[in-house]
Formats: structure tokens, sequence, C-alpha cells
């Protein structure tokens, strides 16, 4: 065989490669894309209602990419919220995403724009997804991660354009939707439990929440059960070491 024809068939074998993995990624995130069609098209239609049209939907989708912060959003555009109001609510509710970052320093490890944006697309959806993630062997890591990472902010931008275009079209009754953001993470959870022999830190969050429910009711539980889950993680888990390199990162 002529090297020419060698670096065809190297060229064949690689761009094979690139396909089998990015649709393996794209098959981890189907969930997650059903969830964020239909909670994106929740969030572009309470947009609309509000009084804020596609383009509005598109440019939050794009550069929020929040989730629960853009329906927070809504609601603060709608009310008239101040800025400092609006920054401490948005803090209080995307203070967990602290605690997902520190679980994923010694993941992510890349440099430049590929960490830039994984940081910027971690929602819990995609982080549910990246804790349990079996790397195609062969694959960079970081390009696994960052394409899983880009697939679930498109599916969010797609959902939230449907839902904000069809509000102007369409009388919609938007009952129940937001359970479909409760039926996605029993989906993703039934995965990790199923992919993973550890049952520990499933049991440990499960039994946290409920303690922190009952003692701090649902407006003020979710802070102090991500305070004690990771704690009680951090412990069981890392050695001294770990710890204090945890700590000065």
């Amino acid at each position: 065989m002529s090297g020419n024809e060698d670096k065809k068939c190297s060229g064949s074998v690689l761009s094979s490669d690139k396909v089998s993995w990015r649709a393996s990624a794209a098959v981890k995130t189907l969930p997650v894309m059903a969830g964020y069609l239909s909670l994106g098209a929740a969030f572009g239609i309470l947009l609309f209602d509000a009084g804020y049209g596609p383009m509005w939907a598109l440019f939050m989708s794009v550069f929020i990419f929040a989730g629960s912060a853009q329906f927070l959003a809504v609601e603060l555009l709608a009310s008239g919220a101040t800025i400092p109001q609006t920054i401490m609510l948005t803090f209080l509710l995307n203070f967990r995403h602290f605690f997902y970052g520190l679980t994923m320093i010694t993941k992510c490890k890349a440099h430049g724009y590929k960490k830039l944006y994984s940081i910027f697309g971690l929602t819990d959806e995609t982080y549910a997804i990246l804790s349990s993630a079996t790397i195609p062997t062969g694959i960079d890591p970081q390009d696994y991660y960052a394409f899983i990472t880009l697939l679930d902010h498109i599916y969010w931008i797609i959902g939230s354009l449907i839902g904000s275009i069809a509000g102007a079209l369409i009388p919609f009754d938007l009952a129940g939707i937001d359970f479909a953001m409760t039926a996605l993470f029993a989906v993703l959870v039934v995965e990790q439990w199923k992919s993973s022999s550890k049952h520990f830190p499933a049991i440990l969050g499960l039994a946290v929440t409920f303690l922190s429910l009952k003692i701090f009711g649902p407006e003020s539980f979710l802070i102090p059960a991500l305070i004690v889950i990771s704690s009680g993680l951090l412990c069981v888990k890392a050695s001294v070491s770990e710890l204090r390199c945890i700590w000065y990162l």
C-alpha cells in the first residue's frame, strides 16, 4: 500500500472515531434533550407572555443558559426587580453550582476556551451526565465533556425559541409542564444508580436532603443540604492532602 493510501486509510479511521464518540455522547444526552426542549419551550412561552419576544429568548439562552435562573429572570423582569435584588436572588438560586464545580476539579483539566465553556455551560443535567460519564478509549476527556455541554446548550436554545415563537401563535395551558424537570432528574438518577456499584453518595444525598427539608422547610433547605452532603463526601472520599488541594484551589 502506498503512502497516500495509508494516509487516506488513517484519515478515514480518525474520521470514523470522531463520528463514533460524538454519536455516543449524543445518545447520553437524549434524556436531557427531551427535558430541555419542553422546559426551554415553557421558558420561551413565559418570556413571551411577559412581553419579550423570540430575540430575547435567543439572547438569554445563548448568553445566560441557566435553566431555573432564566425562569426566575422572567418573574424578575415582570415584577420590575432592582439590580441588587436580581443579583442576590440569582446567586442564591445558583449557589449549588459551587459544589458541582468542586467535584469536577479533577475531571476538567482543560485550558482555554474548553475550560471556560465547560464552566459556563455546567447545568444540573449536564453535571449529572458528566459525573458518571465513561470516556471512550482514545478520546480526550475535555473534548467529550465540552461536546456534551454544547449539545445540552443547543437543546435549550432550540426549545426556548420554539416556545417563544409558538407563544405568539398558539395559546398554551402550562399547567404541570414544570414536572418535566422532575421527570428528567428521575431518569438521570436511575441511570446513575444502575451504572455505579457505589450507592453511598445517592443514599447520603437522599437522607440529608430529607432531614434538611424537615428542619429548614421547602424555602431554605437546599443550601444547608448541599453543604452537609459535600462535606460528608469530602470527608469520606478525600485524603487530608486532597482536601488541602481543594481548599487552596
